[in-house]
């Protein structure tokens, strides 16, 4: 009975995808093991920190760790985190919309200078945010509105980002034989875009929406530039705040922790809920 022998180059195949499939199980636990230590810490008591494996559960407090979480300072994490939903979820929508309607324009219409127009927005994605830091304080320090909703709002609606994504995704997914056959029918641009080309875009849309959903949800810097009052932190800021507190109280490290947990489920919720739109979008964003 004869044995059947596999070529080399199947077998050159076969174990290179074996290399790969450890080292990408090798990243993925590097980025899994920081948000399981968090899962799992949330739910111990603040005596068990140093204790207990830090990576396994030992008892489950979770619950009456979250009502001290919301307790403490007259409920000022639920104020941190409306703040949150408010400035990305707005932020990012509005966001969205402008970079849309610029990506399409940029994709769909010829005009002097856009070549050059879409240089400096690629030029733009590529500049530090602490650049513009100084500029951007003075700006609205002249404008009264530093300490204001609007100073970390504003900005956060502006995504040179976004305009690139847009455009790639508006000229792979309108095609201009539509266009020019809503024209004929009398169909006006803006109406063109708003019930054709935003419906064509909407997976590469969603896409946008969520990187900017996540970039404003976890800004740092522009909460630490633009705001003094507690009531108007969002989430990232606040927490950094109680970590300074944890020296001489260090009861509020605990809170630092579930806070940290607990500000991780709207990103994912926007993820889950979304994902049908965000994974089509990148895949359509790969095709040229």
């Amino acid at each position: 009975m004869s044995t059947a022998v596999l070529p080399a180059d199947r077998i050159r195949g076969h174990f290179w995808v074996v290399v790969v499939g450890i080292v990408l199980a090798v990243f993925a636990a590097y980025f899994l093991m920081p948000l399981w230590w968090l899962s799992v810490t949330a739910t111990k008591l603040q005596g068990d920190f140093a204790t207990t494996n830090g990576f396994w559960f030992s008892g489950f407090h979770l619950m009456e760790n979250l009502r001290a979480l919301f307790g403490y300072d007259h409920g000022i994490f639920a104020r941190w985190l409306l703040n949150s939903a408010l400035y990305a979820g707005v932020g990012a929508l509005i966001g969205t919309v402008l970079s849309s309607m610029a990506g399409y324009y940029l994709a769909k219409f010829s005009f002097r200078g856009r070549r050059f127009l879409f240089s400096l927005i690629l030029g733009a994605v590529m500049v530090p945010a602490a650049v513009l830091a100084l500029p951007l304080f003075l700006v609205f320090s002249k404008a009264h509105l530093v300490d204001t909703y609007w100073a970390v709002l504003l900005p956060s609606i502006v995504s040179p980002f976004g305009v690139y994504i847009s455009r790639i995704f508006a000229d792979s997914s309108v095609p201009t034989e539509i266009i020019e056959a809503a024209r004929v029918d009398g169909a006006g641009e803006f109406r063109i875009f708003a019930t054709i080309a935003q419906r064509l875009m909407l997976p590469g849309l969603a896409t946008v929406y969520l990187f900017g959903f996540v970039a404003i949800w976890n800004n740092f810097f522009l909460p630490l530039l633009m705001l003094q009052s507690q009531d108007l932190y969002p989430a990232t800021f606040g927490l950094f705040a109680w970590k300074g507190q944890s020296q001489l109280d260090p009861h509020v490290q605990l809170l630092v922790v579930i806070g940290s947990f607990v500000s991780t489920a709207p990103l994912i919720g926007a993820f889950l809920a979304l994902q049908r739109y965000w994974r089509a979008g990148l895949t359509l964003g790969a095709v040229d």
